[in-house]
């Protein structure tokens, strides 16, 4: 599922048995994202999920984790929003962060969703492997779990 496309880019692919507008809102609306995006094995808490999901708008995610006395926040720009097609932001915590591209194909009532990240350079690629990257195989399959759910 997770696979290196170059030595700065990520791909991630998982096809969901719900139509691209379902899975599209669970992408972006904060209610239903907070539901599925941090893996449990992850040990952290979402303590605020502020996501204006357009084109322009912005995102802000404060995480906490019982190793850190500190919360953790990730934050950036919806740079494209297409409803139900496409979201691409910017991860500005940092200056390695990646511009994170979703998109959504749907067929026959399914959705191919292809999550792909684009670091400014290998050693923050490397270090996103090694790291969030590992989670996100669980991250999708709480995404079926919860569209299963119907909610």
């Amino acid at each position: 599922m997770v696979k290196r496309k170059s030595d700065r880019e990520l791909e991630v692919t998982r096809t969901f048995d719900a139509p691209a507008r379902i899975v599209f809102e669970a992408w972006s609306k904060p209610e239903l994202f907070r539901l599925w995006w941090i893996p449990k094995s992850a040990e952290l808490t979402l303590l605020s999920c502020d996501m204006d999901v357009r084109t322009g708008g912005a995102y802000r995610l404060v995480f906490s984790h019982p190793a850190s006395d500190q919360p953790m926040a990730f934050f950036g720009t919806y740079r494209e929003v297409i409803p139900q097609k496409r979201i691409v932001w910017t991860n500005e915590e940092s200056d390695e962060g990646a511009v994170t591209t979703v998109t959504f194909e749907e067929d026959a009532g399914k959705t191919r969703v292809t999550l792909h990240e684009r670091y400014p350079t290998t050693a923050a690629l490397d270090e996103a492997l090694a790291g969030s990257a590992e989670g996100l195989p669980e991250q999708f399959a709480q995404l079926d779990a919860l569209l299963a759910t119907g909610w």
